[in-house]
C-alpha cells in the first residue's frame, strides 16, 4: 500500500525500506514485477533483505557489515565477494552461493 501511495506522487527518486517485509514470495514476486515496470527515469534506492527481491532489481549493490561499507558492485560481483561470504557466514567450511534464480544455498564441507 505503501508503494502505491509513494507512486501515486509520480516521484522521480523511491526510497524504500524493506518494501518486501512480511511478504510471501508470490506478493515479493508482484512487487519485483511493479518496481520493474517503472520508467527508468525513476531511480531506486531499496534498503532490503530479501536476495531474490535485492537481485531482481538492483544493478549496482551497496553490502554494509558492522556499519561500515564492505562492498558496491553489480549483483554478480557480490554474489560472488569472498568478503561478503565471509562476513555473513565466517571463515569456516561454509560457503555460500547462489544459483541462477538468486535463490541462497549454504553449503558446509
Amino acid at each position: 500500500m505503501e508503494v502505491a501511495v509513494a507512486l501515486a506522487c509520480e516521484p522521480r527518486l523511491l526510497l524504500l525500506d524493506e518494501p518486501a517485509a512480511g511478504m510471501s514470495p508470490a506478493e515479493s514476486a508482484q512487487l519485483v514485477g511493479l518496481l520493474k515496470s517503472l520508467p527508468e527515469s525513476v531511480t531506486l534506492v531499496i534498503v532490503e533483505h530479501d536476495l531474490d527481491v535485492v537481485f531482481a532489481l538492483a544493478t549496482s549493490v551497496t553490502v554494509l557489515h558492522l556499519g561500515q561499507e564492505l562492498l558496491t558492485g553489480t549483483p554478480d560481483e557480490v554474489r560472488t565477494s569472498e568478503a561478503v561470504q565471509e562476513a555473513y557466514l565466517g571463515s569456516g567450511r561454509e560457503s555460500l552461493f547462489l544459483d541462477g534464480s538468486g535463490t541462497a544455498h549454504l553449503e558446509v564441507s
